[in-house]
């Protein structure tokens, strides 16, 4: 299952308990990480990434929800929708 996979601590280290690496969904984790990275910052998919800190000063939050979609559905993820709140985005996609 894509969904599986090594989780990381809230410092993106990785989680080990009782001197195991922790298996678990990653789904929300590979997300997180995906709107965070900025592309050229992986080394073996430099392209990828949304780069959400780009996005700061532009007042069109459209265009970041559109490279949210983009960004994971070339990571594998059915996007059902991103919808904007107060509190950030909420996205609705999980892999296929």
């Amino acid at each position: 299952m894509k969904g599986k996979g090594i989780l990381l601590d809230e410092n993106s280290d990785l989680l080990i308990k009782e001197k195991s690496l922790v298996i678990g969904d990653v789904i929300g984790q590979n997300q997180k990480n995906l709107i965070l990275i900025e592309k050229t910052e992986l080394k073996f998919t430099p392209m990828r990434g949304v780069g959400a800190r780009r996005f700061l000063e532009d007042n069109t939050p459209d265009n970041l929800a559109r490279e949210i979609r983009r960004e994971f559905g070339l990571d594998g993820m059915k996007v059902n929708s991103v919808i904007m709140t107060n509190e950030g985005f909420n996205i609705d996609a999980s892999y296929e």
